[in-house]
C-alpha cells in the first residue's frame, strides 16, 4: 500500500506538469536571464531556503526505498532530519503563498514549489504510518514475551512439584534431569525478562517519537489546507486553458468543414465534365465500331472463300493421292498371290528334286559308283545352268529398262521441244544437236554391259523405298517378282512418275539450261590456280587438320559417367511412354504422337536424333528441338508424325546419341487386323428322345479393329455328321485315315509332309489336328491346280496315296452311306455372314435326334481375310428311342413351403402311330404330398397330352419322403412313372424340390422394460431369424404410440436364414403400468407375438435436454454446452395436470427438490454445478464441458516403448564399438595366454552386463509427467491421434428436500426410478495445430523476471493437418504482463511457424493467462506464467560516500558492499555521471552557479587535469545471486588540490533502474592540513575560484599569507524556552596522514577573540596541536548579552592560523542571531 501510494504521488506530480506547455518554462528562463543581477543578490538566502530542504527530500526517498530494513533507530534519525527539512521548506512557502493573491498565475517555479511541499508532506505521513506499524510490531512482540514467561512460570513450579515428589521417592536419576530443566528453564525465564525490559524501553521510545510526529502534523493542518486552496485553484487554470483549447479546435472544425464543402463542390464539377467527355467519347467509339464491322465482315468474306477454294484443292489433292495408294494395294496383293503360287511352285521342285536324287542315289548304287562324287557333280551342273538362266534373264530385264528409259527421254525431249522457242536454239559445237548419236552411245553401252562377267549376277535392281522388311522372302523370289510388277505398271503412270525422276535419275534427255556437264572435260585446259603447288599444299594441309578434327571429335563423343569414384551404369535416357505405338491406323489419316525423353544419367547430358530406321523414313517425320545440355531428371519433347501409305505393320526404331552414348526408343505401327476366338471347342447337347429340337448357341468374337466376312461349315471330308455304332467309342472319327497318313509320311522331308508337321504342333487336339490338316490339303489342292503340271503332278500323287491308305484300312471303319444317313446336327439359319471390329455373332447349332445313338459333328469357320485362320469346333449328342417321351423330363418346382400348395403341368409327347394309354403313378412315401391328374388318359396318334402336377408339402414330409428326402439339403427328388399300358413300357419323370419352413423366430419372446421415466426412451433389442430358405417380407402391424420399433419402423425382407437385430423403443406418455403385445406379420398372413411390460415414472425434476452432442474438439480443447433442471411439479392435483409418481404409486410432495449429477472418475467431462436445489417452478443452470485428452497409462506405455527401443539401439551402438574393438586387438601384435584370457572375462563380463542393461525395462510407473520422456511420448500420440468417438449416459439423481451443505446429500432418500439420465456424445479429433518447441509442452513458464523488465519467449507452432489453416488468436488482458510479440497469420500443410510472447511484469507476484489460437475448426490453448520479483539490494553506504581529505597525487581506497535480497539473480552496472555518454550536452545548459539551489541537477564537482577519473570503482558490472553480496572498491585519485571533487555513483540493475545512488565527495590539499565546518563563502566551482601563479605561491612560501579562505559560522539562540541553551557550532581542523609529512603536526590558535568574549562567544579550544591523522573539534558558543537587540543580528571575526609545512590564515565570521521558541524553525 505505502509503495502504491508514493506511486500515486509520483503520478499526479506527473500530471501536474504535463498540461503546461514549455513556453511558460522559456519565459521563466527569459526572465531568469534578464534578472541575473536579482538572482545573484538572492543567491544566499535562495540556498539557505532550499537547500535543507532538498537535502530533506532526498533523505525521505532514501528511507522510503530501503524501508523495509529501517530499525527504530534509524527512524528517529530521519524523523528530525525531516522536520529539519520541513521547516526550511515552510518558510519558502509562506513567501510564495503571501504572494499567491496579487499573481493570476503561477508560475512554473511557484507549482514547483507547491507540489515539492506536498510530497514533503506526504512523506511525514508515510513516516507517521510507519512509525504506528513499529509500534504495533512492538506491542505484539511484549504481549508474546509476556506470554513465555508466564508459560515458563508454570512449567518451572511443575517442576519443582516433581522434583519434590522424586525426593520423596529417591529417584536419582530422574532428580538430576529434573534439576537441569529447573535450571535451563530458570535461564530462560531471565532472558525472557530482560528481553520483555528491552522491549518495553523500545516501544517508549518507538511511542515517544510517535507522540512528537503526530504533534508536528498537527502544526501543518492549516498549512496543508491552504494547499488544497492552491490546488483547486491550479485546477480552475486548466479548465480555463482547456476551454479555450476547444474554442481554438471548434473554429478549427468549422474552418475545415467549410473547406471540405468546396471541395467537394469543385469534385462534382470535375466529375460532370468527365461524364460528358466520357459520353461524347463512348458515341464516338460506337461509331467506329459500325465501321469497324462493317470491314471485318468483308474482309471475313474474302478469307472464308479463300479457306474454300483451299479446302476443294486439298481434297482433290487427297483424292488423287488416295486413287494411287490403292492402285498400289492391288498390284502389291496380285503380286503376293503370285508369289504364294511361286513359293508352291518351287516346293513341289524341291519335292521333285528330292525324289529324283534318291532314285539317282538308288541307281548308283546299283551301278556300283561313287554316290558323293556323282551327287556333287551333278549339283554343280545344276547350278552351273542356273547361273546361265539368271544372267539371261538379268540381261534381258537391263535391255527392257534401257529401251523404257530411252523411250521416256525421247517423249520427254519431244515436249520439251514443243515448249520452247526457236530463239533458243542450242548453241556450240562441243553440243550434240541430234539424238542419233545418244542413241548409238546407249547401244554401245548395252553391248559391253551384255559382255560382263558373270559376277554381276549378284546385282540387284534397287527397291522402293516404301517395301517393308517383313514382305521379303528371298532373293531369288524378288528377283522373279521384280519383272512381273515392272511388266503389269500401265504406261500412264510410268509417264507420270517419270516427270518426279528427272531431277534424281541420269537421264540422258538434253537440259533446259545447258552446264558444265555437257561440255567434255579437257585435262590440258586445267586452270594454273589448281595446278599451283603452294595452294596445293594449303589443300592437303586444310584435309589434314580435318581429319584430324574429325577424329579428335569422334572419341570424344562418348564419356563415361563417374560418380563418387563409380562408373554409373544403365540407360542414360528414358522415353515416356518406352515404345511409340501406332495402333489401327487408316491409311490416308496423319498420327502425331508425343513422347518426352528424360535424363536418367547421374548428370549432366545431352541427346541429338541421329535419325530412324531406313524402311520407315517415308511414312514417319520427326520433330524434334535438341534441348543442349540437360541436368539429371530434366526432360525434352520429341513429336513423331505418322502418316500411313501401305495398309501394313511396321517396325523400327527412332536412334538418338548422348554423350555417354547411343541409345534407340523402339516404334511400332500396328495396321487394322482381324482377332478371332469363339467361346467354347465343344456344344454338349446332353441325352435326348428321337424327335425332338434342341438348340444351342455358340459366341464368335472378334476383338480387333478390322472386320471380316465370315462362313460356317461341316468339315471337308463329312459332308454331315458321324455316328459310331454301339460297339466303337463315341469320339472316334471317320477322318482318323488321314491320321495314320500323315505317321506313316513323317520320315520324308517333302514340302507338303513338313507342312503337315507344322500344323501337327500347333493343334493340341487330335480331332482338330485331323480337321484342319484336311482343309490345308485342300487349300494346297486349289492353290496347286492354279500352278505349273509338276504341282498338278504332286497333288494327284499326294491324293492317290491317301486313297490307298483308306482302302488298307477299311477293315476298321464302318460302311455307312452318307444318302441314309440322316444330318442330326446342323446350323441354323445364320451360315455366314459380317463380323466388325470389336463385336461378336451368336451362331446356332441345332440337334434334331432321329437314330438312337452317339451323335458327333465337326464344323469350320472360314474367313474372307487371309490372314485371319480357319476355327473348327465340334457337337456331340445322345439320341434315345421310346414311343412316348416328355418334352422336360426333369421338373424343378424350385423351393417350395409347407403348407403353400404348387403347380406344374407336364406334356407327354407320341411318336407312335396309335393312340396309347398311358397310366401316372406316383410312388407310394409320397402320395399324400404329390398328385397327378389325371391318374390315367390316353393320347392320340403323334400328338401331345397335358397331365397337371400338384404338391403340397406338409410338416410329416421328411418323416413319410424316407430317402426321397435329404433333411440336411432339404432337397426332394422324387420319380413319377408314366406307364404304356398295352406295351407295357414307361417313361421316368423325376420331380426335384426344395422344401422349406416358413416360420419366424423371435427371441426373446418377452420383454420387460421396467421403470421408464416419461423423459427419455427404453430400448430393448430382440433377434428376428428367418428359419427359411426363402427370402420373407415382414411387418411389425399395429404398434401403440409409446412404442417404435427400429429400423426401417419395423418393416423389412429378411434373408434365408438372416437374423435381424431389431430395437424395441419405449417411451412412456405418463406414470402407470404398461403391459402390451406387439404382432409381426409375415408375407403369407402368418403372426408371430411379443409380449411386453414396463412401469411408467414421472420424476418431479426434468431436464431442458437430455441429449447433449458436442463438436468435434481437438485434444486438450474445450467444448462447452448448458441446459437447465426445471422443476416444475407446483400442484399435487393430479385431475388438472400430470403429477410426479412413480407408476401409480403415491404423488410426489411438492418443495424444493435436490439433484446430483454423478460423473464417472474417467470421464472427460465435468459438470458445474453438479449438486443442488430447484424450487418448485424454478429452473438451475447446468454448464457441461468435455475436455478430451490422452490417458495417462496410454502415454507412459508409449514412453516406455520408446526407451526401450532407444535402449536397444544404444545397446547395440556399444556392440558394435566393442565388436569393432575387439578386431582391432585381433589385428594388432600377439598377446600372451594370460592377457588373452583376462580379455576374454573382461569381454564376457561387459556382455553380461549389456545383457542386464537390455533385460531391464523402466516401469511406466516409475515415470514422472514433467520427464522428457513422458512429453515425447505425449507429443508423438497427439501428432498420431486418429480420434475418436465416446459417448457417456450421467444419472441424475433425485431427492425431495434441500440439500445440507454440512452433511451434503447423505441426508436425503432418492428413488433411483426418478433418475434422469444426460446422454453426451462427445467427438475427440486430432488437432490441427500442435506445439513442436519444448516437448510440445502447452504452458509457457517465464519463471522469476524483474519487475519492469521484459523476457521473450518463442513456441513453435506446427500445422499437421491436410489443409490450409488461417489462425485467429484470443485478445489478451492489455493492462496485462503478457503481449504476442508476432503472431501467425497462415500455416500451410505441414509448415511450422515461431510465436515470440513477452513477459513484462509491472508487479511483485504470480501471473497468468490463457491464450488460444484459433483454427476453423479446432483450438489450441497456451497456459502463460510468471512470476514479477521487485530487485531490492541494500548498501553498506547510504546517499554520500566521503573521501575525506587527500594529499594532492596521491590515493585513498574505500569500500561498500550491495546485497542481492530478492529471490533473482541481479545483473547490475555501475555508472559515474563524469563518465556519462551526455555529460557534454548537460556542460552546454547554464552554469550551476546561475541558476537557484533548487535547479541545480549537476554532481559532477571538479575533475582532474590529466583527464583521468577522479573516482574509479571496480567491478564495473555483473552478477549477484539471490541472497549473495558484492563488495565495491573506490579509489579517489586527485591531481591538484580542490576542496570540490565530487561525482554521482548509480548502481543500475538490468541496465534500466537507478537502484541506488551514492554522491562520492573529496577533497586534496598541497598541504597537510585543513579546516571544515561552517558555512564556505567562496564559489564552489573551480572555473570561478581566483588561483594564484605557481610563482607567487611559491615567493610567499614561509611567510605569513592572506586569509585564504573566510568561513562563516552561524548561531542560533532560542529565546523564550524555560531553561535557556547557548547556540552552539563545530569547526573541524585536522591534519591529513601522508608519507611526505609523516614526521610533522599541525598546530593551530585563534586570533582576536577579546572581542568575541565580550560579545557572548565562546571557544573551547583557542590553540592546539593535532598530530597526522587526527582532527579536532572545536565547539563555539554563544548567549546573547544584555545589550544584545535581537532584531538585529551580530556578525563578529577572528582569525585562525594554521602551522605545518607552511603557515595559513582562514578569517572565520560569526554571525548569531535571536530566534523565538513560538516561531515554526
Amino acid at each position: 500500500m505505502e509503495d502504491n501510494e508514493i506511486s500515486y504521488s509520483k503520478e499526479e506530480e506527473q500530471k501536474s506538469l504535463l498540461p503546461f506547455p514549455e513556453e511558460e518554462e522559456k519565459e521563466d528562463k527569459a526572465g531568469q536571464f534578464s534578472n541575473v543581477e536579482e538572482h545573484w543578490e538572492e543567491y544566499k538566502l535562495e540556498e539557505e531556503l532550499a537547500g535543507a530542504g532538498k537535502m530533506g527530500k532526498k533523505d525521505a526517498s532514501e528511507e522510503i526505498r530501503g524501508k523495509s530494513n529501517i530499525t527504530s533507530g534509524a527512524v528517529g534519525k530521519r524523523k528530525v532530519c525531516l522536520l529539519k527539512n520541513i521547516s526550511g521548506r515552510l518558510e519558502s512557502l509562506e513567501h510564495y503563498l503571501g504572494d499567491i493573491n496579487n499573481i493570476q498565475a503561477m508560475k512554473y517555479r511557484d507549482r514547483i514549489c507547491i507540489l515539492t511541499l506536498q510530497k514533503n508532506l506526504k512523506e511525514l505521513n508515510d513516516v507517521a504510518k510507519e512509525k504506528q506499524l513499529v509500534v504495533r510490531k512492538a506491542r505484539d512482540k511484549l504481549s508474546t514475551c509476556q506470554l513465555r514467561i508466564k508459560t515458563l512460570a508454570k512449567q518451572l513450579e511443575c517442576v519443582d512439584i516433581e522434583i519434590e515428589k522424586e525426593e520423596e521417592a529417591g529417584n536419582v536419576a530422574a532428580l538430576s534431569r529434573l534439576q537441569a530443566m529447573h535450571r535451563r528453564l530458570c535461564t530462560e525465564l531471565e532472558k525472557e525478562k530482560d528481553f520483555e525490559l528491552k522491549i518495553a524501553l523500545t516501544l517508549k521510545e518507538n511511542m515517544l517519537e510517535m507522540w512528537q510526529i503526530e504533534t508536528e502534523q498537527g502544526k501543518y493542518e492549516t498549512l496543508h489546507e491552504q494547499l488544497k486552496k492552491d490546488e483547486e485553484e491550479l485546477e480552475m487554470q486548466y479548465q480555463e486553458q482547456a476551454e479555450v483549447r476547444i474554442w481554438k479546435e471548434k473554429i478549427a472544425a468549422l474552418q475545415a468543414e467549410e473547406n471540405q464543402w468546396s471541395r467537394e463542390k469543385k469534385e462534382a464539377a470535375a466529375q460532370k465534365e468527365y461524364e460528358e467527355r466520357r459520353k461524347k467519347m463512348f458515341e464516338d467509339a460506337k461509331r467506329n465500331h459500325e465501321k469497324a464491322v462493317c470491314f471485318l465482315r468483308k474482309s471475313m468474306a474474302r478469307i472464308h472463300e479463300k479457306n474454300a477454294k483451299e479446302e476443294v484443292e486439298t481434297q482433290e489433292h487427297m483424292e488423287r493421292r488416295i486413287q494411287a495408294v490403292l492402285s498400289l494395294k492391288t498390284s502389291i496383293t496380285s503380286n503376293r498371290e503370285k508369289l504364294q503360287t511361286l513359293q508352291v511352285w518351287n516346293k513341289a521342285m524341291a519335292f521333285e528334286a528330292k525324289q529324283q536324287e534318291m532314285k539317282m542315289r538308288e541307281a548308283i548304287l546299283a551301278e556300283g559308283g561313287n554316290v558323293a562324287k556323282e551327287i556333287f557333280l551333278h549339283k554343280r551342273l545344276l547350278e552351273h545352268e542356273k547361273e546361265k538362266q539368271a544372267f539371261r534373264e538379268q540381261q534381258k530385264s537391263r535391255k527392257i529398262e534401257i529401251v523404257s528409259q530411252i523411250l521416256q527421254e525421247k517423249a520427254s525431249l519431244h515436249k520439251q521441244r514443243k515448249s520452247q522457242s526457236r530463239t533458243k536454239a542450242i548453241k556450240g559445237g562441243g553440243k550434240l544437236e541430234d539424238s542419233l548419236l545418244w542413241r548409238m552411245k546407249t547401244w554401245q553401252y548395252i553391248e559391253k554391259t551384255c559382255k560382263h562377267s558373270a559376277g554381276a549376277i549378284s546385282q540387284v535392281l534397287p527397291q522402293k523405298s516404301w517395301c517393308s522388311p517383313s514382305a521379303c522372302s528371298s532373293a531369288g523370289e524378288r528377283t522373279a517378282s521384280v519383272g512381273e510388277i515392272a511388266e503389269k505398271i500401265p504406261h500412264e503412270v510410268l509417264c507420270e512418275s517419270g516427270g518426279d525422276k528427272e531431277e534424281r535419275d541420269k537421264t540422258l534427255v538434253e537440259p533446259e539450261f545447258p552446264g558444265l556437264w555437257s561440255q567434255e572435260c579437257d585435262l590440258h585446259k586445267i586452270s594454273r590456280e589448281e595446278t599451283d603447288p603452294k595452294q596445293l599444299a594449303t589443300r592437303v594441309e586444310k584435309k589434314e587438320i580435318f581429319e584430324k578434327k574429325t577424329e579428335e571429335f569422334k572419341p570424344g563423343i562418348l564419356h563415361k559417367q563417374i560418380l563418387s569414384g563409380r562408373e554409373c551404369k544403365g540407360r542414360t535416357f528414358y522415353s515416356k511412354p518406352s515404345c511409340i505405338h501406332f495402333k489401327d491406323f487408316d491409311v490416308g489419316q496423319v498420327y502425331k504422337k508425343k513422347i518426352v525423353l528424360i535424363n536418367a544419367s547421374c548428370g549432366v547430358n545431352f541427346c541429338r536424333l541421329v535419325g530412324i530406321s531406313e524402311w520407315l523414313q517415308d511414312f514417319i517425320s520427326i520433330h524434334f528441338d535438341p534441348p543442349g545440355k540437360m541436368s539429371a531428371g530434366m526432360s525434352c519433347e520429341i513429336v513423331v508424325t505418322f502418316k500411313p501409305m501401305i495398309n501394313e505393320t511396321l517396325e523400327g526404331e527412332v536412334m538418338f546419341m548422348a554423350q555417354t552414348g547411343s541409345f534407340s526408343v523402339p516404334l511400332k505401327c500396328t495396321a487394322k487386323r482381324c482377332i478371332l476366338a469363339l467361346d467354347k471347342e465343344i456344344i454338349d447337347f446332353g441325352s435326348h428322345v428321337v424327335g425332338e429340337t434342341i438348340s444351342r448357341t455358340i459366341n464368335l468374337t472378334n476383338s480387333g479393329a478390322l472386320g471380316t466376312r465370315f462362313k460356317v461349315q461341316t468339315s471337308a471330308g463329312d459332308s454331315s455328321s458321324c455316328r459310331a455304332t454301339a460297339k466303337s467309342s463315341p469320339g472316334r472319327m471317320v477322318t482318323q485315315h488321314l491320321s495314320d497318313y500323315i505317321t506313316e509320311k513323317k520320315i520324308s522331308n517333302s514340302p507338303v509332309t513338313s507342312v503337315v508337321e507344322k500344323e501337327e504342333q500347333i493343334c493340341p487336339d487330335h480331332s482338330e489336328e485331323l480337321t484342319y490338316c484336311v482343309t490345308q490339303m485342300e487349300k494346297q489342292r486349289t492353290e496347286m491346280s492354279l500352278s505349273s503340271s509338276p504341282t498338278e503332278q504332286l497333288g494327284q500323287d499326294v491324293l492317290n496315296s491317301r486313297s490307298d491308305l483308306d482302302t488298307d484300312n477299311a477293315c476298321n471303319l464302318v460302311e455307312l452311306s452318307l444318302e441314309e444317313t440322316p444330318v442330326e446336327i446342323m446350323l441354323g439359319k445364320v451360315t455366314e455372314g459380317e463380323v466388325g471390329p470389336f463385336s461378336s455373332v451368336k451362331l446356332q447349332i441345332i440337334f434334331v435326334p432321329a437314330i438312337p445313338g452317339d451323335v458327333r459333328a465337326e464344323f469350320v469357320i472360314t474367313f474372307d481375310n487371309s490372314d485371319c485362320k480357319p476355327l473348327c469346333f465340334s457337337a456331340i449328342g445322345v439320341s434315345i428311342d421310346v414311343p412316348v417321351w416328355v418334352r422336360n423330363p426333369n421338373i424343378d418346382l424350385k423351393i417350395c413351403m409347407y403348407d403353400r400348395l404348387y403347380q406344374d403341368c407336364i406334356v407327354i409327347q407320341s411318336r407312335a402311330k396309335t393312340t396309347l394309354r398311358l397310366k401316372f403313378e406316383v410312388c407310394k412315401e409320397l402320395s399324400k404330398h404329390m398328385e397327378l391328374l389325371p391318374k390315367t388318359g390316353y393320347i392320340q396318334a403323334q400328338s401331345s397330352f397335358s397331365v397337371q402336377l400338384q404338391f403340397l408339402p406338409r410338416h410329416s414330409l421328411p418323416e413319410d419322403a424316407g430317402s426321397y428326402f435329404n433333411e440336411e439339403t432339404r432337397i426332394l427328388e422324387v420319380p413319377v412313372t408314366i406307364l404304356i399300358v398295352d406295351k407295357a413300357k414307361k417313361v421316368n419323370v423325376t420331380v426335384h424340390a426344395i422344401v422349406t419352413t416358413s416360420d419366424l423366430e423371435i427371441s426373446p419372446a418377452q420383454i420387460n422394460f421396467g421403470y421408464c421415466t416419461i423423459y427419455e426412451a427404453v430400448q430393448a433389442n430382440v433377434m428376428l431369424t428367418n428359419k427359411s430358405i426363402l427370402p420373407q417380407e415382414f411387418g411389425f402391424v399395429g404398434l401403440p404410440e409409446f412404442v417404435e420399433i427400429q429400423p426401417s419402423d419395423g418393416l423389412g425382407i429378411l434373408l434365408p436364414l438372416e437374423s435381424l437385430r431389431l430395437d424395441i423403443i419405449f417411451k412412456a406418455n405418463k406414470a402407470k403400468e404398461y403391459s402390451f403385445e406387439l404382432t409381426c406379420k409375415s408375407e403369407i398372413n402368418r403372426q408371430f407375438k411379443l409380449s411386453c411390460k414396463a412401469v411408467g415414472v414421472h420424476p418431479p425434476l426434468e431436464l431442458s435436454h437430455s441429449l447433449v452432442q458436442f463438436a468435434a474438439t481437438a485434444l486438450n480443447g474445450v467444448s462447452t454446452a448448458t441446459l437447465y433442471v426445471m422443476n416444475s411439479h407446483v400442484s399435487v392435483n393430479h385431475f388438472t395436470h400430470a403429477v410426479p409418481r412413480i407408476g401409480n404409486g403415491e404423488v410426489a410432495p411438492v418443495g424444493p427438490t435436490s439433484f446430483e449429477f454423478c460423473v464417472p472418475e474417467d470421464c472427460p467431462v465435468t459438470i458445474t454445478p453438479s449438486v443442488g436445489t430447484v424450487l418448485p417452478g424454478k429452473k438451475s443452470l447446468i454448464q457441461v464441458s468435455f475436455r478430451p485428452t490422452l490417458s495417462d497409462q496410454l502415454i507412459r506405455e508409449e514412453a516406455v516403448r520408446r526407451l526401450c527401443r532407444a535402449a536397444a539401439t544404444g545397446a547395440e551402438i556399444q556392440k558394435r564399438k566393442k565388436d569393432e574393438k575387439r578386431e582391432g586387438k585381433k589385428l594388432s601384435i600377439s598377446i600372451t595366454r594370460q592377457q588373452s584370457s583376462r580379455q576374454l572375462v573382461r569381454d564376457g563380463g561387459s556382455k553380461y552386463l549389456t545383457s542386464l542393461h537390455s533385460s531391464e525395462q523402466p516401469k511406466s510407473e516409475e515415470l514422472k509427467p514433467d520427464s522428457d520422456a513422458y512429453m515425447a511420448a505425449q507429443a508423438f500420440l497427439v501428432r498420431n491421434f486418429s480420434g475418436r468417438f465416446e459417448k457417456y449416459i450421467i444419472p441424475c439423481f433425485v431427492a425431495s428436500g434441500h440439500i445440507d451443505e454440512k452433511k451434503g446429500s447423505q441426508n436425503l432418500s432418492c428413488s433411483p426410478y426418478n433418475t434422469l439420465y444426460l446422454e453426451l456424445h462427445c467427438p475427440a479429433v486430432a488437432p490441427s495445430v500442435v506445439v513442436t518447441s519444448d516437448n510440445g509442452k502447452t504452458t509457457v513458464n517465464f519463471g522469476d523476471v524483474a519487475v519492469g523488465h521484459r523476457m521473450l519467449k518463442q513456441i513453435t507452432i506446427q500445422n499437421i493437418s491436410p489443409e490450409k489453416l488461417e489462425l485467429g488468436f484470443s485478445v489478451l488482458n492489455p493492462n496485462g504482463p503478457f503481449l504476442l510479440v508476432r503472431r501467425v497469420g497462415m500455416l500451410e500443410p505441414g509448415e511450422s511457424k515461431t510465436l515470440i510472447i513477452s513477459f513484462c511484469p509491472n508487479e511483485n507476484k504470480w501471473f497468468f493467462e490463457m491464450l488460444d489460437i484459433r483454427t476453423a475448426k479446432t483450438n489450441l490453448t497456451l497456459s502463460m506464467t510468471g512470476h514479477g520479483v521487485m530487485p531490492s539490494i541494500v548498501c553498506s553506504v547510504g546517499e554520500v560516500l566521503s573521501m575525506g581529505y587527500v594529499i594532492a597525487r596521491e590515493k585513498v581506497t574505500s569500500t561498500f558492499k550491495i546485497q542481492n535480497t530478492s529471490t533473482l539473480t541481479l545483473r547490475y552496472s555501475i555508472q559515474l555521471d563524469s563518465l556519462s555518454s551526455t555529460r557534454d550536452k548537460d556542460q552546454q545548459r547554464l552554469p550551476s552557479f546561475i541558476t537557484s539551489s533548487l535547479q541545480r541537477t549537476e554532481f559532477v564537482g571538479t575533475q582532474n587535469y590529466n583527464g583521468l577519473s577522479v573516482f574509479s570503482i571496480f567491478p564495473t558490472e555483473g552478477e549477484i545471486l539471490a541472497g549473495k553480496s558484492q563488495d565495491f572498491s573506490v579509489t579517489f585519485s586527485p591531481d591538484h588540490e580542490s576542496l570540490y571533487y565530487s561525482d554521482r555513483l548509480k548502481v543500475v540493475l538490468f541496465g534500466k533502474k537507478v537502484a541506488h545512488v551514492i554522491h562520492l565527495k573529496g577533497a586534496a590539499r598541497d598541504h597537510p592540513m585543513f579546516v571544515e565546518g561552517g558555512i564556505p563563502l567562496d564559489v564552489p566551482i573551480e572555473s570561478l575560484a581566483g588561483t594564484l601563479p605557481m610563482s607567487s605561491q611559491g615567493a610567499l612560501k614561509g611567510e605569513v599569507q592572506e586569509p585564504v579562505k573566510s568561513i562563516l559560522l552561524i548561531l542560533e539562540y532560542i529565546e523564550g524556552e524555560s531553561s535557556p541553551v547557548p547556540a552552539m557550532t563545530e569547526l573541524k581542523v585536522g591534519a591529513i596522514q601522508t608519507a611526505q609529512f609523516a614526521s610533522k603536526n599541525v598546530e593551530f590558535s585563534f586570533d582576536g577573540l577579546s572581542l568575541l568574549q565580550q560579545k557572548g562567544f565562546a571557544i573551547d579550544f583557542v590553540k592546539g596541536t593535532i598530530k597526522p591523522g587526527q582532527v579536532k573539534c572545536i565547539s563555539v558558543s554563544w548567549v546573547p548579552p544584555a545589550d544584545f537587540r535581537a532584531d538585529d543580528p551580530l556578525l563578529e571575526t577572528a582569525l585562525l592560523t594554521l602551522k605545518g609545512d607552511i603557515k595559513e590564515s582562514y578569517q572565520i565570521l560569526f554571525m548569531a542571531k535571536v530566534v523565538s521558541a513560538y516561531t515554526p524553525s
